[in-house]
Order: structure tokens, then sequence, then C-alpha cells
């Protein structure tokens, strides 16, 4: 058997989620029917984050196993044919070594959440952005954003329907720029709860609205009562920007 990495990007909007779902469409039920017209038997494919219904990727990572070796850009090609017309695309497939693992060996996920702050409607980037037509005052969003950065028990911006088996984490890095109306909020972690970044950007829009105070936010967190979050933003504007390993992804060198 040959492990293939894969770098992938996908609209996540007609997807249940990434998980592979009986009675839904997504986006690992996709690739792992693609994978297996290639392979010609069932494929079990890995990815390196279980995005949300609706949540967009540009730098997805996956795993599978074939039993014949093919040559990396006829994967993809292959991949993208049976893919077709789905929203899913492989950028590009890899050997790697055997005890490589999509999930379980990533160091940090990056995500990156898009706001377009204006009145008018949108157009050209409807579904892939959430509009807030209210003016958002990013300086207060960033003070508040400072107190969930490092290590803290994230419960108040944790789904309830949360699998993970406790609600600690780290986050690394959340900082908020304004590009015009254009607003970006990237973050980074080894890993996240449920829902975690939506939660947390909805509770800081709703500071950035001026609905409640900077303060607030280190409050919530403190909290540690889902009852204590704020609004969760729509999937809309969510991508998973990168996933970062320690190791190569070629197990050539």
């Amino acid at each position: 058997m040959t492990r293939i990495r894969l770098l992938i990007e996908y609209d996540g909007a007609p997807f249940a989620g990434w998980q592979r779902q009986p009675d839904q469409p997504s986006v690992q039920g996709a690739l792992e029917e693609a994978a297996g017209k290639i392979a010609g038997e069932p494929v079990i494919i890995q990815g390196a984050g279980r995005t949300d219904a609706g949540v967009h990727a540009t730098g997805q990572v996956a795993h599978f196993d074939l039993a014949r070796e093919i040559e990396e850009q006829t994967i993809a090609d292959a991949l993208n044919f049976h893919l077709r017309p789905a929203p899913v695309a492989v950028l590009e497939a890899k050997y790697t070594g055997d005890d490589f693992h999509a999930r379980f060996d990533a160091v940090r996920r990056h995500y990156r959440y898009v706001i377009i702050n204006r009145r008018a409607d949108l157009t050209l980037e409807r579904g892939r952005v959430w509009r807030v037509p209210s003016r958002l005052d990013t300086d207060a969003m960033n003070q508040a954003a400072q107190s969930l950065i490092g290590r803290h028990d994230f419960t108040t911006f944790r789904d309830q329907l949360c699998q993970a088996k406790e609600p600690v984490r780290t986050l690394d890095t959340l900082d908020i720029a304004r590009y015009g109306e254009r607003i970006e909020i990237t973050c980074s972690a080894r890993s996240f709860l449920h829902k975690q970044v939506r939660s947390m950007v909805g509770s800081l829009v709703d500071v950035g609205r001026g609905h409640r105070p900077v303060g607030w936010v280190a409050q919530a967190l403190a909290a540690r009562d889902r009852k204590a979050c704020g609004p969760v933003a729509p999937p809309d504007g969510l991508f998973l920007e990168r996933v970062d390993y320690d190791t190569a992804p070629n197990r050539n060198p």
C-alpha cells in the first residue's frame, strides 16, 4: 500500500460538512467516491479538519492509501475528473510516508473568517462572506480578542454537541484587520473545538457593533458557560486556510 497526501480546496455551501454522513452530501464522501473509482475498491479518506456544514477550505489536507502506485499528477487529475461537478478540487497529490496521518500529525490549523462591512447586499461574494451592514469598530474587536489568546477553558465558545474530551485549547493567534469594507479575522491553534471559531467571531462582532463592551468577551470566557456566548457567526465566511506539519509532504528528497 502507498499513502497519498492531498491538498484540497472546496466550497462548503452544498455540503453537510466534511465528515461522511449516510444520507447527506459531504466533502469526505465526495472524495471517497472519486478515490474509489481510481482504486477500484472502497477508500477511506482522512482529513485534517472536520469543517462544519457550509464552511469552506482553501488548504484542507487529507490522506488515503492506494494498493498500486500511480503518477502523482495523474492521481490529482483523476480525482478532479471524478469529483466534477462537485465544488471540490484537489490542488496537489503527493506520496508520503506510511505513518503520516492528516489529522493526528497536524501541529497547527489556520482559519480565516471574512466579513463584508457594508449596507449594500452581496452579489459576487454571496455565500462566501458574512455581510454585516452596521459599521464595526475593529479596534474594539481587536482589544476584546486579546483575552482569548493563550491557553483557556473555551467551554463558552464550544458547541453543545462538541465531542472533544475536554474544552481546554491553546489559541496561538487571533488577529482582526480591516481593508476598506472587508474585515478578515485570522486565527491559529493546534486544534479547535466544534464551532469555536464561529462562536468567537460572533461574540467579537457583538463588541464591534457596540452591543457589548470590550471587557465582556473576557467575562464570557471566564464564565465557562455556553449561555454566555454571543450569537454564532454564520458558516459562509469561514475558511480552513492552511494546516501545518513537522513532516515533509513527499517521501522522496
